[in-house]
């Protein structure tokens, strides 16, 4: 700060000399410059002063850019180790072989070994993939340096790859290190000729960073990313991320480690059924589950419990998948037999016709997720459905406009089913345009056609087709067994909330 304002005093005295210095001339030799001299060369000299002022200004910024990545550093190895990371045991296993090679790389070097300068993890949001690359870090002992991608991503040009290289030097000068760049997209999408010419420049800089040096010299780099399709070829290939490692979502036993892990500094009651709430979470990631944890303490805490208790839990898990109930809604007496109805439809053919589809609970209480009631059907931890199963499923999603139909008549059906219309022409699409699921269009992946060679009727019409027989299914279902949707509806209107094994009861 002192040097700026030592450099500003001076030139501010240079000016002020060369202003008296002109006033001077002129009263020397009035016959050589007029006083339309004096002024020119006075402003002259002001504008002078601005524009080189302002250029010094403008490059003190793009140092002070360049210098000001946002980074996680620690010289000191993390404390995170892998027994901290509860689930994706296939990737834990990549990455614990990096960090032998990190703590004994002679090792591997008398091998002729190389361990991979880059390593990729992709995966769904929330799996884990930070914790990980910290785990890495601190199981082989170095220093941890953690950026995102955006950092990277600026106005001035150059800007980028002057951070690019900083965070490599950085590294290198810890000896054995590792780098992660988080959210690597944001910094090396594939280039397609509309990149503007700070970002190629920064990809640029990275892509030569990670030729320029050796994996055996103790540096390492993970990244991370969501969309792993929308990367640049050339980032991708050997030699740069070498290897690539899918973080995934959790299955139901590593559902119960990860539960298991962030409940353990929780005040939970005993009668916590852990093994069913592995079961309901399909599809939750490591970061949902934690989160789901903490919204059942923040529910216990609001009531001044000393421990967290099943309903906190149960209020925690609906919130999170449809909203806050709201109870004051001030439903008519009329929209709440709809409601019934319509959920009643939803959770008999869930019974009924996906008996590996546990039925969670069932509610008629609107929520702020928009919905006006809702049925929780937790499907099976499972890698393949049949065509039967898609057809149960899209079945199941529309026995809500079902019900409607059958017991309140063509005319009365309202407009509830939106989402659910929705949900089933989803699932119709993909059986039909990439699953190969109709006989009209046979074994064509429809959706992977040129646009010259798409058919868009047939397609239209394939879906069009399995829709129908979804709602044949479900209506027929449903007719045989009217009496027992209508029990279902009642038993919902008189209690509003049920649990899977109360609507098998009240079925019959």
């Amino acid at each position: 700060m002192r040097n700026r304002s030592g450099r500003a005093a001076r030139t501010a005295l240079l000016l002020i000399a060369a202003a008296c210095f002109t006033v001077a001339l002129y009263y020397a030799w009035p016959n050589v410059l007029d006083q339309e001299d004096v002024m020119r060369l006075l402003l002259g000299g002001l504008l002078v002063f601005a524009l080189v002022s302002a250029l010094r200004s403008s490059a003190r910024a793009r140092t002070g850019l360049a210098k000001g990545l946002a980074m996680e550093v620690s010289e000191a190895a993390p404390s995170t180790r892998f027994a901290d990371v509860a689930a994706n045991e296939e990737a834990l296993a990549s990455l614990r072989s990096l960090a032998d090679a990190l703590r004994e790389p002679e090792r591997y070097a008398r091998l002729g070994a190389r361990p991979p300068r880059g390593v990729l993890l992709y995966g769904p949001p929330g799996t884990g993939k930070t914790l990980m690359a910290r785990a890495l870090a601190g199981e082989a002992g170095v220093p941890f340096y953690a950026v995102s991608g955006s950092d990277f991503v600026q106005v001035y040009v150059g800007v980028g790859a002057a951070r690019v290289r900083e965070l490599f030097t950085k590294a290198k000068k810890a000896g054995r290190a590792v780098i992660f760049i988080d959210e690597i997209d944001a910094l090396g999408k594939r280039r397609d000729g509309m990149s503007s010419e700070e970002r190629e420049q920064t990809l640029n800089a990275l892509l030569t960073q990670m030729d320029g040096f050796d994996g055996g010299a103790g540096v390492i780099v993970l990244a991370a990313t969501n969309r792993v399709d929308t990367l640049d070829e050339a980032l991708l290939r050997p030699g740069r991320f070498d290897r690539h490692v899918c973080v995934g979502l959790p299955g139901r036993e590593q559902r119960a480690k990860i539960l298991a892990l962030h409940a353990k500094d929780k005040p939970f009651e005993p009668s916590v059924d852990w093994d069913a709430l592995a079961q309901d979470t399909v599809g939750f990631s490591g970061a949902k589950l934690e989160g789901l944890l903490n919204e059942a303490a923040i529910y216990a805490a609001q009531r001044s419990a000393e421990r967290i208790a099943p309903e906190d839990v149960h209020r925690a898990f609906s919130t999170m998948l449809v909203g806050e109930e709201r109870a004051g809604a001030g439903l008519t007496a009329r929209e709440r037999y709809v409601t019934a109805v319509h959920e009643a439809g939803h959770a008999l053919l869930t019974l009924l016709l996906m008996p590996e589809t546990r039925l969670s609970h069932v509610s008629i209480v609107p929520s702020t997720g928009g919905a006006g009631g809702y049925s929780m059907a937790v499907p099976p931890d499972s890698a393949f459905l049949s065509r039967a199963q898609v057809l149960a499923r899209m079945a199941a999603a529309l026995g809500g406009r079902a019900a409607e139909r059958i017991v309140l008549g063509g005319e009365e059906i309202t407009n509830g089913a939106a989402g659910d219309l929705q949900h089933a022409t989803r699932l119709a699409s993909s059986a039909c345009l990439c699953w190969g699921m109709d006989d009209d269009l046979g074994y064509v992946a429809a959706d992977a056609l040129p646009d010259h060679l798409a058919d868009g009727a047939r397609a239209r019409a394939a879906v069009e087709r399995m829709l129908r027989e979804a709602m044949d299914l479900a209506e027929g279902t449903l007719r045989a067994r009217r009496d027992a949707l209508e029990r279902v509806a009642e038993a919902l209107l008189a209690r509003e909330r049920m649990t899977g094994e109360e609507v098998r009861q009240a079925a019959g």
